[in-house]
């Protein structure tokens, strides 16, 4: 166990029963009342907000995390089989660890994971991903206005839109917590 006063932003703590990530940790001496430590904080499983007013000598959890890179091997049904680059050792990650992100995944693909005493408790994809356009209609000439796009299905069946001039076959880059095009890939 910790003292308030030893939390710093991006720690982990045991809170309530729940894993929280610190967002914001702020000392407070307001006027002539004691001093406290506001924080914000959000739930690690739901992505939840919590604000919290810590004493200066409240006992608090804070957990050990350990964040690697690890290889993503494949999808099992609800959980997306993950190797460590290191040890070779493979894992069972829950699928709504990734969000979103998880449509944009590809084989052989580094992910980020952090455990908590061997539970994994985030997970994060790449920011993007350079992916192929399996499918989508040519452009037909004189479709054109400002911003055009049509709809293109890439290698993990994702539809996404994508700019007139994208033909199937072409790599571009996406967005994985967005899910939108950013570029088209040189070759």
């Amino acid at each position: 166990m910790a003292k308030a006063s030893e939390i710093k932003n991006g720690n982990i703590l045991r809170f309530n029963g729940d894993l929280v990530a610190v967002e914001e940790f702020i000392h407070r001496t307001p006027g002539n009342l004691r001093a406290f430590y506001q924080a914000k904080m959000r739930n690690v499983k739901t992505g939840k907000l919590v604000e919290y007013r810590f004493r200066t000598d409240e006992e608090v959890e804070i957990c050990r995390v350990e964040t690697n890179d690890y290889q993503y091997l494949y999808d099992d049904g609800d959980f997306f089989v993950v190797m460590d680059n290191r040890t070779y050792e493979q894992f069972n990650i829950p699928k709504f660890l990734f969000g979103d992100a998880a449509r944009f995944l590809k084989e052989g693909m580094n992910v980020i994971i952090a455990f908590e005493s061997e539970e994994p408790i985030m997970a994060q994809a790449p920011h993007s991903v350079e992916l192929e356009i399996t499918y989508t209609e040519p452009a037909v000439k004189g479709d054109t206005s400002t911003n055009a796009t049509k709809l293109a299905t890439v290698e993990t069946g994702v539809e996404i839109r994508v700019p007139l001039f994208i033909n199937q076959g072409d790599k571009v880059k996406v967005d994985t917590a967005t899910g939108s095009y950013i570029e088209r890939v040189k070759n």
